[in-house]
């Protein structure tokens, strides 16, 4: 079997645009994978166009040597745009070989660890605005059946926060710890808008609301930052989103810097690095939780990629989206009581209807952190993704 070609689809989901990836074979098998990268879609996708001259007549079976290469030979060897790449076109060749083998790509990974992953929310936000709104909003996401849910509530926050914007974030946290009741795990994410000493502030101040965690206080570049933030926090840290080489990693458990480890399957290059980034982190006793609010290609990514880690805690899910989401893909997932369980098709169990892609074509979009547009950023019907 050979590889005899590559295309990319971009599909406009409003809030961002869809990157997949496809690879073809002179057998009739192809593999999917996905590429989302926020805010960075058409460099994404010369990444991966660029990248074809190099896998055409390769043997799609060897995973491991032709990714060690595209990344030798990258020069540059890092960086969110080129492992983005990179972690795409991994998965559609693990798609192919899984196919041809008859056998999930978790099989590929070292086997199933565990039959079912816990899953939380994200998303379940959109259109509240007032502590009320969110409190409505966290009742339905719980009456989906999720028992964990994420959302930023840090308002316009860049660096430090005033008294009113301090106070409207923990009246909203309030307002849903007191509308889901002590049984339902909340995490806050902050997207890396702090600075040390307002994170430590914050932490602090939502400390009686039993978060499991807050996430990315402090922005990415300052491992050190972060360490100290986690040193003086009552609550769990969590991060990981934005470090894409494994040496990073490595440094944030060194440096103690986090609780929760959160690689992006994509953003690090793929499967088999998210798995060995875990085992680092299993050997710290330090549980990982992947970066997953994207397109239903990544959805499935590190659905297989959880099954198969051990220190896997909990899985993000995009709990509602837009309404032609399922439009895109064709896919097998199964959800029951707050859990996805392990799939059983051959691959990733996704197919991408290429025509579908067409019909969304891609428009740009802007960073809503700073604007006070993150909960109204996009469009979301309330339908439940799956």
């Amino acid at each position: 079997m050979k590889i005899t070609g590559l295309k990319t689809f971009v599909a406009n989901v409003s809030r961002t645009n869809f990157v997949f990836v496809k690879i073809y074979t002179d057998d009739g098998i192809d593999g999917v994978g996905e590429a989302t990268l926020e805010w960075k879609t058409r460099t994404v996708v010369a990444a991966i166009e660029e990248l074809e001259r190099v896998l055409v007549g390769r043997d799609p079976f060897a995973v491991d040597a032709i990714v060690e290469q595209l990344h030798r030979d990258s020069y540059w060897r890092t960086g969110a745009v080129f492992r983005t790449a990179l972690g795409g076109i991994e998965a559609a060749l693990l798609d192919i070989k899984g196919k041809a083998l008859g056998v999930p790509v978790f099989e590929l990974l070292g086997g199933q660890y565990r039959e079912r992953v816990a899953c939380y929310a994200n998303h379940w936000f959109f259109g509240a605005v007032t502590p009320e709104d969110h409190a409505e909003k966290a009742k339905a996401a719980v009456a989906m059946g999720y028992r964990a849910l994420k959302w930023d509530p840090f308002d316009t926050a860049d660096l430090q926060m005033d008294r009113r914007q301090r106070h409207a974030t923990i009246a909203i946290v309030e307002a849903v710890r007191a509308a889901v009741g002590p049984d339902i795990d909340l995490m806050l994410d902050v997207h890396g808008r702090l600075d040390v000493p307002t994170a430590i502030a914050m932490c602090r101040a939502l400390s009686p609301f039993d978060l499991t965690w807050i996430e990315e206080p402090t922005p990415p570049e300052s491992i050190d930052a972060l360490a100290e933030v986690r040193a003086n926090s009552p609550v769990p840290i969590a991060a990981g989103e934005r470090f894409f080489e494994p040496a990073r990693f490595q440094e944030a458990l060194a440096k103690r810097a986090v609780d929760i480890l959160q690689p992006d399957v994509s953003h690090v290059g793929g499967l088999g690095e998210t798995k060995r980034i875990a085992h680092n982190a299993h050997t710290h006793l330090i549980p990982v939780a992947p970066h997953n609010p994207v397109g239903p290609v990544m959805n499935a990514m590190t659905l297989h990629a959880s099954v198969a880690i051990p220190n896997m805690l909990v899985f993000e899910t995009v709990s509602v989206d837009v309404p032609w989401r399922r439009e895109l893909v064709r896919e097998t997932l199964r959800f029951a009581d707050g859990h996805l369980l392990a799939p059983t098709a051959p691959g990733l169990g996704v197919e991408l209807i290429e025509e579908a892609c067409a019909r969304f074509p891609y428009e740009a979009t802007n960073v809503p952190l700073f604007d006070g547009s993150m909960n109204t950023t996009g469009v979301s019907t309330g339908e439940k993704t799956f």
